[in-house]
C-alpha cells in the first residue's frame, strides 16, 4: 500500500464572528467553538435552503429544532409568520405523539412578501432567518430554537417600528373521538377494540401576568388497559404509568408585550426590534400545579442567560456540530443533490435527537396536516395525524441510528437505547409471567415506548405469548440488532460505562430469550429455532437467517469484551450458546452457492431480503471478509429489489463493496422527493410517513459505507466508491479514531487519520 500523506487541520476563524465570539468571552462565556473552517463553511453554506416566496400553508413549513423541541415555520401569503411547535416525549393520553400547539405573528404594518422577500435556512447557525421589507424598509427575523435550553425564540429587527401580535392557535377544544371512524392509525394500537378512544382537550391557564399559557395533561392513561389486553393484570401497579399525568405544554412571553385576549399577546407599543420566546416542557407531575412550576423554574433559569449570550452558545452547539463529521461530493447536479441530502438529513437528525423520547420513523416531530384547512377533528386536517400512530417499529426505528456512529453523534443514540433500557423490567416481567423465563427479555416489532406490543397487533382476543399478527409474531432479530448498534457505540468510544450500564445489561437478557425459547438441539447438539420467522417475509422459518447471523454476530462480540464488564456465568452461557449455533444458511440454487433467509422456510409474505441481513446489519460477509463473491451472487439474484422507505438495498451494496451500484441507488433515492411539500427531504411517506426518516437517514449509512468501512483494526478507505464522483469527507472509526480525505479523479489525495496511530491501519481500496 503506498504512504498517503497527512493534510494539516485548518485552524482560520471566519473573521464575521470573532469580535462577537471575543466579545462572549470577556463577558464570561466558556465553552465556545470557533466558526467551522472555512471550506467546511462555504459547502455548508451552499447547502442552505432559500426561498424568495412565502408559503400557502403548513405544506410549506422549514424545521428546526434543538433535538428535542422542533417547529415547522413558513410565512404565508398575508405576511404571517406561522409555526408549529414539537416535542419528542409529548405523549397523550392514548400514546400518540402530539403538537404542542401552533403560534401566529402578525406585523403591524404588515411584512411585505412580495419585495424582497428572503427565507433561508442558516445550517451553519441552526437558525431561520426571514428577511423582507416593511413600508419599504428592511426588515429581519430570526428564529431559532435554543440548542442549549427549551425555549422557542422568535427575534424581530426592523428599520422601522412595527407592532407585533403572537397568537397561540390550539385544536384539541374538546373531548372528541379519533377522526372519523375511530382511524386505524391516528388511534394505532386501539382500534378495533370496543373501547373508544377520544382526545382529551388542551387547557389554557387564566393569568394576570403579560403570558399566554397552556397545557395538555393526561388524566387517564390506556396503560392499564394494555396490560388487561395482554394478560398481565398482575402487573398492574408494579410500574409506573409513563402516560398518566404526563403533562406537555409550553409558556409564550415577549419583552415588552401585554395580554390581547386569551391566547395572543402584543406589543404594548410599536418598535424596531421585538422578541419572542416560548418555553416548552414535558413532565409527568402528581398535580398541574406542579408542572406549572417547573415551567416557572425553566423560564427563570433561561432568563438568566443574556439573548446575545444565549445566540451565541446556540451557534457554538451548531458549529461543532458541523465540525464532527461531513461528506461534500462533487461531480455535477447527481452529486449536488447527494451533498444537500445527506447534509439535510442530518440537520433533522440533530434537529430531533436529543429528546425524551427517540426519532419517530414515521415524521419525526416535523409532521404537519395532510390537507391544510380541512378540519382539525378529521385525519386529513389534524396535525397530530401520523400514518402507523406513535408505536416504534424496531425495523423502521433502527436506521436513523446507524448513521450516529460514523458522524460522531454518539450522544444522539442516547435516547434510543434509554427507551429500551428503562422498558427492560417490565419486559422481563412480561417474559416470565408467559413463559417463566429467567432473566430474559423480549422487545416486540411493534412497541409502545415503555416495551409492550401494540395492542391492536397483540390481538384483542389473543390468549397466547406471541402477537396475533402474523407479520410480527417471532420477529425478534431487533434485540439481536440492538446488541450490535451497542457493541459499535462501545468499539467508537471505548466507554466504558456504557457498556457496563447499558450495553451488557441489555443484550445479554435479549439473547437468554432466544436461548430458553428454543431449546432443542439437533444430534449434533445445535440449535433448532423452531417455531420461527424470517423478518416479515418468510413466516414459517427455521433457522433463520437474521437470527442465526446476528447471533453469530454479537456473540463473539460480546466474548471479546474486557473480562471485567461482564460475568463468568454470562460468559459461559455465551460460549456454550457460540458453540450450539446452527451454520449460516447456504444452499445451492440453479448451481449458484448463496445465502438463504432461513434452512427451511414458506411462501413469502412480504418483499424484504432477510439473506442479506448476513451482510447489514449483521457483517459476516462484505469487503475483506471471507466469501465475498457467494454474498455478491446473493445480492444480485435477490428476490426483492427496493429503493425506498426502510429497503437497505444501497447499504447492502456498499458493504459489498459494488461502488457503482451503490451509487446509482444513493443517487436514485435522493430524487425520490415528495412534491407536495416544499422542504427539500419532507421524504416520503413511502411505507411510512412524512418526513419518513428510513429514507433519509438510509442515504446517509450507504454513502457512509461507501467511504469507510471498518473490519477489527482495519480502515477500508474508498472501499465502495464510484469513479464518476469526487468527495471530501471527515467520518468516525472504532477506537476513538477520525478519518478524514478527500478523492480526487478516482485518487486519494489527502488523507487525515487521527490518532495518528492508526494509519497504519488504512487500506486504500482505490489501489486494489
Amino acid at each position: 500500500m503506498r504512504k498517503i500523506p497527512l493534510s494539516s487541520k485548518s485552524s482560520a476563524l471566519w473573521r464575521t464572528r470573532a469580535l462577537a465570539l471575543c466579545a462572549y468571552a470577556a463577558a464570561g462565556g466558556s465553552g465556545m467553538a470557533a466558526e467551522p473552517n472555512p471550506p467546511l463553511a462555504a459547502r455548508l453554506d451552499a447547502c442552505d435552503v432559500v426561498w424568495d416566496s412565502p408559503s400557502a400553508n403548513a405544506l410549506g413549513s422549514m424545521p428546526t429544532g434543538n433535538g428535542d423541541i422542533g417547529i415547522n415555520a413558513w410565512v404565508d401569503t398575508t405576511g404571517d409568520l406561522v409555526f408549529y411547535i414539537s416535542k419528542t416525549d409529548a405523549w397523550d393520553e392514548n400514546a400518540r405523539l402530539c403538537k404542542i400547539g401552533r403560534v401566529r405573528v402578525k406585523f403591524e404594518p404588515a411584512l411585505d412578501v412580495k419585495a424582497g422577500f428572503r427565507q433561508q435556512l442558516k445550517l451553519r447557525d441552526g437558525v431561520i432567518q426571514i428577511e423582507s421589507k416593511i413600508q419599504n424598509q428592511p426588515a429581519k427575523i430570526s428564529l431559532w430554537v435554543d440548542a442549549n435550553q427549551p425555549v422557542v425564540r422568535v427575534d424581530v429587527d426592523s428599520a422601522v417600528a412595527v407592532t407585533c401580535r403572537a397568537e397561540v392557535e390550539l385544536w384539541r377544544l374538546r373531548e372528541r373521538p379519533f377522526g372519523s371512524n375511530d382511524d386505524p392509525h391516528s388511534a394505532a394500537g386501539l382500534s378495533g377494540h370496543p373501547y373508544k378512544p377520544t382526545v382529551l382537550p388542551d387547557v389554557v391557564v387564566p393569568v394576570t401576568s403579560p403570558q399566554v399559557l397552556w397545557y395538555h395533561r393526561n388524566t387517564r392513561s390506556i396503560c392499564e388497559l394494555t396490560l388487561q389486553v395482554q394478560h398481565l393484570e398482575s402487573l398492574t401497579g408494579k410500574f409506573a404509568d409513563p402516560l398518566l399525568n404526563r403533562t406537555f405544554g409550553a409558556s409564550l412571553r415577549g419583552e415588552g408585550f401585554v395580554p390581547d385576549g386569551k391566547q395572543a399577546l402584543k406589543s404594548a407599543a410599536p418598535a424596531k426590534r421585538q422578541s419572542l420566546a416560548i418555553t416548552v416542557l414535558t413532565a409527568n407531575t402528581a398535580t398541574p400545579e406542579a408542572w406549572l412550576a417547573q415551567l416557572e423554574t425553566l423560564e427563570k433559569q433561561a432568563a438568566k442567560t443574556d439573548l446575545t449570550k444565549s445566540r451565541l452558545a446556540h451557534e457554538a452547539w451548531w458549529h461543532a456540530f458541523w465540525e464532527r463529521s461531513w461528506i461534500f461530493v462533487d461531480g455535477g447536479a447527481e452529486a449536488d443533490t447527494l451533498t444537500r441530502d445527506y447534509v439535510l438529513q442530518r440537520y433533522m437528525n440533530a434537529c430531533s435527537g436529543r429528546g425524551g423520547s427517540p426519532i419517530k420513523f414515521n415524521g419525526s416531530i416535523f409532521t404537519v396536516e395532510k390537507q391544510p384547512g380541512a378540519s382539525p377533528e378529521t385525519p386529513d386536517g389534524n396535525p397530530d395525524w401520523r400514518l402507523w400512530g406513535g408505536n416504534y417499529w424496531f425495523q423502521n426505528t433502527r436506521l436513523a441510528y446507524w448513521p450516529m456512529l460514523a458522524t460522531g453523534d454518539f450522544e444522539m443514540m442516547d435516547p434510543w437505547f434509554r427507551m429500551h433500557h428503562e422498558a427492560l423490567p417490565l419486559s422481563k416481567a412480561r417474559v416470565e409471567s408467559y413463559y417463566k423465563f429467567t432473566n430474559a427479555a423480549v422487545f416486540p416489532e411493534t412497541m409502545y415506548f415503555w416495551g409492550l406490543p401494540n395492542n391492536g397487533d397483540y390481538g384483542w382476543r389473543n390468549t397466547a405469548p406471541e402477537p396475533a399478527n402474523t407479520y410480527i409474531r417471532r420477529h425478534w432479530s431487533g434485540g439481536l440488532e440492538l446488541a450490535a448498534v451497542m457493541l459499535d457505540r462501545y468499539d467508537f468510544t471505548q466507554d466504558r460505562q456504557f457498556a457496563k450500564d447499558t450495553l451488557v445489561p441489555l443484550a445479554d437478557p435479549l439473547i437468554a430469550f432466544l436461548d430458553q425459547y428454543w431449546p432443542k438441539r439437533d444430534a449434533n447438539g445445535k440449535i433448532i429455532m423452531d417455531p420461527a420467522q424470517s423478518l416479515e417475509t418468510f413466516q414459517t422459518a427455521v433457522n433463520p437467517m437474521p437470527e442465526v447471523a446476528g447471533l453469530h454476530h454479537v456473540l463473539p462480540r460480546l466474548l471479546a469484551l474486557p473480562a471485567d464488564l461482564t460475568t463468568d456465568a454470562q460468559r459461559a452461557r455465551w460460549t456454550r450458546l457460540l458453540k450450539e449455533l446452527p451454520p449460516v444458511p447456504v444452499a445451492d440454487v440453479e448451481g449458484v452457492k448463496l445465502l438463504r433467509p432461513a434452512a427451511t422456510f414458506a411462501a413469502s409474505s412480504n418483499s424484504e431480503n432477510p439473506e442479506l441481513y448476513a451482510v447489514f446489519p449483521f457483517p459476516l460477509y462484505g469487503v475483506g471478509r471471507p466469501d465475498l463473491a457467494m454474498a455478491r451472487a446473493t445480492f444480485d439474484k435477490r428476490t426483492n429489489h427496493h429503493n425506498r422507505g426502510w429497503c437497505q438495498d444501497s447499504i447492502q451494496a456498499a458493504c459489498l463493496g459494488l461502488g457503482e451500484e451503490a451509487g446509482r441507488l444513493v443517487a436514485a433515492r435522493a430524487t425520490i422527493v415528495n412534491s407536495g411539500h416544499r422542504f427539500p427531504v419532507m421524504w416520503g411517506p413511502n411505507f411510512d410517513w412524512i418526513p419518513d426518516q428510513d429514507h433519509g437517514n438510509n442515504i446517509l449509512t450507504t454513502m457512509q459505507r461507501m467511504v469507510l468501512q471498518t473490519d477489527g483494526n482495519k480502515l477500508y478507505v474508498m472501499p465502495a466508491w464510484p469513479k464518476k464522483w469526487n468527495v471530501t469527507f471527515k467520518l468516525h472509526a472504532p477506537g476513538n479514531t477520525t478519518v478524514a480525505g478527500t478523492v480526487r479523479d478516482g485518487k486519494l489525495v489527502s488523507l487525515e487519520v487521527t490518532p495518528q496511530s492508526r494509519a497504519a491501519d488504512v487500506i486504500n481500496m482505490l489501489e486494489k
